[in-house]
């Protein structure tokens, strides 16, 4: 005869019960109370509609049966992106391009009912290429490069004034990158090499122009120097500085085979004159 349980089967029941009730309290709890992450906004919707309430960050209590919270990060963001143009010119041009975002707070409700959670791929993504499109259309391919700043901020612009109607806020935005086709990368650095040679004529030509100047001024100022001289000679200036340089010794002439000392002679007329003095 098979022996009886030793455990009723009303008890057994309870437990049971009793576990699928404490389950359930466990899974209401965990759905009632709802972390908003930090950075982040807690979007609500009852039975999938959009309400205006938003949830900041920390915990709160909702209605696990007909509420759900949606978090959208409210932090800048960045996305680089690629785009493929062309030219005034009709230069093929691709760019790399980074852009700096966040999503306002206030509109978080409204940016998921019309953007959905995929925003940067439906919105974002579409208005940069719209905008790189745009601006190299108004520049040439050699603009592009050496306009590159305004470039930049007709992008720049284009884009804020876009993604503002979608309650999304540009903070920054910078061209990483321009590619251009080979061919034309070879005839720029052709035109490179070329300025750069005509510049260093231009400068060797300088060069000499001012050095024949130099030259010219230098020869110019010894003429004036000599043509200076040659006035301010004259007879007078000549026997001052004969003078200057006759050390007293009188000449001797010499006629013939004789020498006469016109020194000796002054002397001795002098020293005649002298005793002629003295008899008086």
């Amino acid at each position: 005869m098979a022996q009886k349980s030793s455990i009723p089967s009303k008890t057994v029941l309870y437990v049971v019960l009793g576990s699928i009730l404490v389950f359930l309290i466990t899974i209401f709890s965990i759905k009632t109370f709802v972390v908003v992450d930090s950075g982040k906004i807690g979007v609500v919707t009852h039975f999938g509609a959009v309400q205006k309430e938003l949830l900041p960050e920390g915990i709160h209590a909702i209605n696990p049966f007909k509420a759900e919270v949606i978090q959208l990060d409210v932090r800048i963001q960045k996305i680089e992106a690629d785009a493929t143009a062309s030219s005034r010119d009709l230069q093929p041009v691709t760019s790399r391009v980074a852009l700096n975002f966040y999503l306002s707070k206030e509109k978080a409700n409204i940016i998921f009912q019309d953007l959905g959670p995929d925003y940067q791929r439906t919105i974002i993504q579409p208005i940069i290429q719209e905008s790189i499109k745009s601006a190299t259309a108004r520049y040439t391919a050699e603009e592009l490069i050496t306009k590159r700043p305004e470039v930049k901020e007709d992008v720049y612009a284009y884009i804020k004034k876009r993604l503002s109607r979608n309650n999304i806020i540009v903070t920054d935005f910078s061209i990483v990158d321009f590619n251009f086709s080979e061919e034309f990368n070879s005839a720029i650095e052709l035109k490179q090499i070329a300025e750069q040679k005509a510049l260093t004529a231009k400068n060797d030509l300088a060069r000499i122009r001012t050095e024949a100047e130099q030259e010219r001024v230098r020869a110019q100022a010894q003429a004036d120097a000599q043509n200076l001289l040659q006035q301010s000679i004259n007879e007078e200036l000549l026997r001052l500085k004969a003078i200057e340089k006759w050390d007293g010794k009188l000449p001797v002439v010499s006629s013939g085979d004789t020498f006469v000392d016109i020194g000796a002679i002054l002397k001795g007329n002098k020293n005649r004159a002298n005793r002629g003095n003295d008899s008086l």
